[in-house]
């Protein structure tokens, strides 16, 4: 079951949805062209892919990764590693202003110990989506997870604690930040599919960053 889709912003820059779960409205705005630019930078070192499923599905989102650890798939499963497994080398190093952002965020949302170790970069283009699913492999399900929107708008899916829970369809903006964890840490969320458009100074392209503590 889902409830309509929420397009406003009520005029609110913070917003609850559940306990443990705080949308920071046009939080990472200020920064947006320096996220853009450390994508940029990342993914000339680690290139964006689509990684495949443990049950041999192709990802409709491309992925890499910064940080000390990064979030990989494939036949082996779901998991954490230190290398890039398309180079053999050590994914890059997570920039200042995205770790800033992400710890700023995370204190902002009730969170003050947060310090992230793994950041996945989604790279959505129209027709990609993110199915319902929890982050559930990090070692500490005590931290949260920080994720920020930077170009197209897109529909958040917010569930529950199962995967039949109702559904909320949220729309994140660029320069929206969701911050989830206690509570909420391993509610069901998603995307649905990216529809095509400009946003953030972007043709057809929405980028998330999705900040975790990993062990």
């Amino acid at each position: 079951m889902q409830t309509e889709i929420d397009f406003s912003t009520d005029g609110e820059s913070a917003r609850v949805l559940d306990d443990g779960a705080m949308l920071l409205r046009g939080y990472a705005v200020d920064d947006a062209d320096l996220l853009l630019a450390a994508i940029a930078r990342i993914s000339a070192a680690a290139p964006f892919r689509h990684m495949q499923t443990p049950g041999g599905q192709t990802m409709s989102v491309a992925m890499t990764n910064c940080g000390p650890y990064g979030w990989v798939t494939d036949r082996r499963g779901y998991r954490y590693q230190s290398e890039d497994p398309l180079s053999g080398q050590p994914w890059p190093s997570m920039p200042d202003e995205m770790l800033n952002l992400a710890v700023d965020a995370a204190a902002a949302a009730g969170y003050p110990s947060f310090k992230p170790d793994a950041c996945l970069i989604n790279r959505y283009e129209p027709g990609a989506k993110m199915g319902l699913h929890q982050d559930r492999d990090e070692a500490n399900l005590g931290q949260p997870v920080v994720s920020v929107s930077l170009g197209l708008p897109a529909v958040f899916l917010w569930g529950g604690p199962t995967r039949t829970s109702p559904r909320r369809r949220i729309a994140l903006h660029h320069g929206d930040v969701v911050v989830w964890g206690g509570p909420s840490r391993l509610y069901f969320h998603g995307v649905d599919i990216l529809a095509a458009g400009q946003a953030g100074g972007m043709s057809n392209q929405r980028f998330n960053l999705t900040f975790r503590v990993s062990h």
